[in-house]
């Protein structure tokens, strides 16, 4: 399992400084099966490649309870190409060979930290599971030129197609530590697996390891699955910190349309004031925000008085950290402290916790629930926590094609599971209400368009005395 890894920069040999290895010396790394060998094969002022060797241990992988994943038949463990390809053992390998280099860190040569170098990076053996395409829309949107040359199964039995295997060459000018992480993150997912257990950690180290760019990456969401191993709860808690920290939900491409904006403001702000005033206006006194994220509406409801007792939700406990932090719960004084209590927990699992509360507020989360999901929500809350007053928001379907960058029926949102036209979302309103006594009214969020209405869509249900 080789990598190799040279620059053109002048004087080259800066890549020494930059990685923290030495070029005039062997290095290794102890790995949990094997050992990772640091070495350069060429350094000159004009030229310099460093090389990263992996000799992995088939015997360890056996000992290894966390070794090859699954076991689809009995030798499984004993006949694999974990030991000779590019996957997971490879990217843990460059966290901790180059992990100054990964953090951005370089005492001797700090200003090229964050400079664009030329780069050309080669991998021997890549396992690619979506082949050749796949590979180039993984790297390409990064600015990577790529280079592959696949192999057939068996040279001697041509019918049998292409193995998923190729030899790899990707060439740009850019910051190392980009690079780095980009090998990080995208390596496992091309081999689509990884070799230990996956846990919530690993959201946190795709979050830190795609900061920059994944948020705009057109594959986000094939990369967010893959590297979480399609695990439902994570990728559904990474979906969630990917749309807070699009801090509009990326359902805005470009802001407002300038055809149909008076002012550009932000459409996430908007929805969070329009539910905020709905909730002032209801005379509650005690609210919940179910799904709050980070706890941007938490910090309004925060400021105003009216409100004195706030609950947070959210299925994630990476946003309720986040929401604890920008909220400063620390820092609060005590009396202010008591009015507002952060819980995890789900919409669609009814929990005594809810029950109490004068209204709530669930701002752009329904769009995220698929059809059972979003009738066991319509349990929880109109049936089960039973608020006077809910406020629900929603994309506006209609809308979509006012952006420019959204192609004709794809979503704003990668993990949206459904965007509703007016009527669409009029007619669930309107069942909602019937079924559980409340009253419903719609109106707009956002710049209207004459023919398409506004971006978001409001719901406002008030129960029936």
């Amino acid at each position: 399992m080789l990598l190799t890894l040279t620059t053109t920069h002048t004087p080259a040999t800066d890549l020494g400084y930059l990685l923290h290895k030495n070029p005039a010396r062997v290095q290794s790394v102890a790995l949990s099966a094997g050992q990772a060998h640091i070495f350069y094969p060429e350094a000159t002022a004009e030229r310099c490649t460093v090389a990263l060797l992996l000799d992995i241990d088939p015997v360890g992988l056996v000992r290894n309870a966390k070794g090859p994943a699954g076991d689809n038949f009995a030798l499984e463990h004993y006949v694999n190409d974990r030991p000779y390809v590019a996957s997971s053992f490879l990217a843990v390998a460059l966290s901790k060979a180059f992990a100054t280099a990964m953090n951005g860190t370089c005492k001797d040569r700090p200003e090229l930290v964050d400079a664009a170098l030329p780069f050309t990076v080669t991998l021997s053996v890549l396992p690619v599971r979506g082949g050749e395409g796949l590979l180039r829309r993984l790297f390409e949107p990064l600015g990577y030129t790529v280079e592959a040359q696949g192999y057939p199964l068996d040279e001697q039995f041509p019918d049998w197609g292409q193995s998923r295997y190729f030899t790899v060459t990707l060439s740009g000018r850019l910051r190392l530590r980009d690079l780095l992480a980009h090998l990080y993150v995208l390596i496992p997912v091309l081999d689509n697996d990884k070799h230990y257990w996956i846990g919530e950690h690993e959201v946190e180290k795709l979050m830190a390891k795609g900061e920059g760019w994944l948020q705009t990456h057109p594959e986000r969401e094939q990369i967010t699955r893959r590297y979480l191993k399609h695990l439902a709860p994570l990728t559904r808690q990474a979906f969630s910190l990917l749309e807070a920290d699009d801090d509009q939900e990326a359902d805005e491409p470009g802001e407002v349309p300038v055809e149909v904006a008076a002012v550009r403001q932000s459409l996430h702000l908007l929805r969070l004031e329009s539910a905020f005033e709905q909730l002032k206006a209801s005379g509650a006194t005690r609210v919940l925000d179910l799904g709050c994220g980070e706890g941007k509406l938490l910090r309004l409801l925060l400021r105003e008085k009216q409100f004195g007792a706030i609950l947070g939700m959210d299925v994630s406990p990476r946003a309720l950290e986040m929401a604890r932090d920008k909220l400063r719960l620390d820092r609060l004084p005590e009396r202010e402290r008591q009015r507002i209590t952060l819980i995890q927990g789900s919409v669609v699992y009814r929990d005594k916790r809810l029950l109490g509360y004068d209204a709530a507020a669930v701002v752009e989360v329904i769009e995220h629930l698929d059809p059972p999901r979003l009738e066991a929500f319509a349990g929880v809350v109109f049936g089960h926590a039973r608020p006077g007053t809910v406020v629900v928001t929603t994309p506006n379907a209609e809308y979509n094609r006012l952006y420019e960058t959204l192609s004709a029926g794809a979503f704003r949102h990668a993990d949206h599971r459904f965007e509703w036209t007016r009527a669409e979302f009029e007619a669930w309103g309107g069942q909602m209400a019937g079924t559980y006594g409340y009253s419903v009214r719609f109106h707009p969020v956002g710049p209207e368009s004459p023919d398409a209405g506004a971006p978001s869509q409001m719901a406002v249900f008030e129960i029936n005395q």
